[in-house]
């Protein structure tokens, strides 16, 4: 364990801290960093992003949090997507989080699989008019890798161009 358990109050008073930041009628999404590569079957061991960390208390790869406190149903206005564990991943890869642990861990009730991801953010699109993107603003970032987080926000621009663009960093600071 890489530390003691955090109250997870914490995140939800920080989500309810973010999204009262937040425009009307907006969604926005935070993705986990990528696993590196350091050679054909090693990797770096995984650093979670901090936005998503702060957020949601998730210290787990291939983990998206979506934020959409004006949804018409309960279900959309918090979606935590974890990719899906089983016995082969828990032995090969390592444990992963269960929803109920999910849930647990972050205060999040709607917590699904990564592979309902697309067709979920499609459905909040239909309600939404703003996303809010999570670029990294720091005035030295001089980054060479495309990021999960970047790779995904070339493909929101790309399906939902008519949809409104803001940036998260300034709530988030």
């Amino acid at each position: 364990m890489k530390y003691h358990p955090i109250d997870r109050n914490l995140f939800i008073k920080n989500r309810a801290k973010f999204t009262a930041g937040m425009k009307p009628n907006s969604v926005a999404v935070f993705n986990s960093n990528d696993i590196y590569p350091v050679s054909a079957d090693s990797t770096l061991p995984f650093a979670q992003h901090r936005d998503i960390f702060y957020l949601s208390g998730v210290d787990q790869e291939e983990s998206i949090l979506l934020l959409f406190p004006d949804a018409p149903y309960a279900h959309l206005k918090e979606i935590l997507f974890l990719k899906e564990t089983n016995e082969h991943i828990a032995i090969w890869e390592g444990e992963k989080l269960t929803k109920e642990r999910a849930y647990e861990v972050s205060g999040i009730k709607s917590v699904m699989w990564l592979q309902d991801f697309h067709k979920t953010l499609n459905e909040v699109m239909t309600y939404a008019e703003t996303m809010y993107i999570n670029t990294n603003e720091h005035y030295r970032a001089s980054v060479e890798t495309e990021t999960r987080e970047a790779r995904f926000v070339k493909w929101w621009k790309e399906n939902y161009p008519a949809h409104k663009v803001e940036k998260s960093n300034p709530i988030l600071q």
